[in-house]
């Protein structure tokens, strides 16, 4: 008798709005059992106790109702909109504390329960910032370059441990998340994302093709590509062309609302869904994204181009040559008689 499969067990943080909204979507059409954590009212009654521990809560509920948790998503994250010399410590802290620390109790609660299987698939969900810090993000900005630090480390770790725990990394470009209307905002006009913008979708189908596939890390359209092959080589330039672009590409036209609440100390108590306001602008497919996903594809494509190439070229050659008109040799048919000086022969 043939065993039914299982559905896989997902756990997905930061999962009200957003990418974290849209990966849920993305899971719940493959029929997985998922786990949303969040801070919204669903997730708050244990908001009074240390996140660590409403995170090994969550973890365990969702463990002992649908089994063996096989993927765990880290995706929660704050951030604040504000010059440095205007930040304040505790705002720091608590960007640090939902951003990175999410990340690390999050990994911690899923390794708990996936080390003594063996088995298991970590998915954080970075950004081309934890490449390449901007303006006017720098705790943001921090928390996601400790991610990308943390990652490594922790990779490094299971490897060492020859562990069957796969960690995979999504670095992410600018989407369209409810984020920019309830992030605490100290700009003068309304936050954006950093044009180009993409949907959540796209982001969120990245996330599902790395909990399934086992690469090291996947990276999200051709801008977050960019930015960190140009952080790589010219950084300085860079510094540069932020200061002069990276205040008004994080900022609309419209003046910022006096009344907008934030989300930083306590969830914005509203169902925001998947997508921000900015549809209008929004891609929907990233083509760089399709090749990373199909790369034994385009890659099988590219060699048969190359040997499509090569042959037409060797055939064309040949073809000249044939064509080349054959050389006139014109070869004697006389004999070639050599003319000597015949002495008589005399006798002595």
């Amino acid at each position: 008798m043939k065993r039914e499969k299982r559905p896989q067990v997902v756990m997905i943080t930061g999962a009200s709005a957003g990418i974290g909204r849209a990966t849920a979507q993305a899971f719940a059409k493959r029929q997985a059992c998922i786990g949303l954590l969040a801070r919204g009212r669903e997730g708050l009654e244990g908001a009074k106790m240390e996140v660590e521990k409403l995170v090994e809560m969550a973890a365990e509920k969702l463990d002992h109702e649908f089994g063996p948790i096989d993927i765990w998503v880290n995706n929660a994250m704050a951030s604040v909109f504000s010059p440095i010399m205007e930040m304040t410590a505790a705002e720091y802290r608590r960007v640090t504390e939902v951003t990175y620390l999410g990340y690390v109790w999050g990994t911690l609660a899923a390794l708990h329960r996936m080390r003594p299987r063996k088995r298991g698939v970590i998915v954080h969900v970075g950004s081309a910032l934890a490449y390449r810090g901007i303006p006017l993000q720098s705790a943001y900005c921090a928390a996601k370059h400790a991610i990308l630090g943390f990652t490594d480390s922790l990779r490094c770790e299971l490897i060492h441990e020859k562990s069957n725990i796969h960690v995979c990394m999504v670095e992410m470009p600018a989407v369209n998340t409810p984020q920019f209307a309830w992030v605490k905002n100290r700009l003068p006009h309304q936050a954006q994302p950093v044009p180009p913008i993409y949907q959540p979708e796209v982001a969120a189908e990245a996330i599902v093709f790395a909990a399934t596939h086992r690469r090291r890390k996947i990276y999200v359209g051709t801008p977050t590509v960019m930015a960190i092959i140009a952080n790589k080589t010219v950084p300085a330039y860079l510094d540069h062309y932020l200061a002069r672009t990276g205040y008004d590409s994080q900022q609309t036209d419209k003046p910022k609302d006096p009344n907008q609440p934030d989300n930083l100390w306590s969830p914005v108590p509203k169902d925001f869904g998947a997508h921000g306001a900015f549809d209008g602008q929004a891609r929907k497919f990233s083509f760089q994204l399709w090749l990373d996903i199909n790369r034994p594809l385009y890659l099988m494509i590219i060699l048969v181009i190359t040997a499509a190439i090569v042959a037409f070229l060797v055939m064309h050659s040949q073809s000249q040559r044939r064509e080349e008109p054959k050389r006139e040799t014109s070869v004697s048919t006389q004999p070639v008689f050599e003319e000597t000086s015949r002495r008589p022969i005399m006798s002595e």
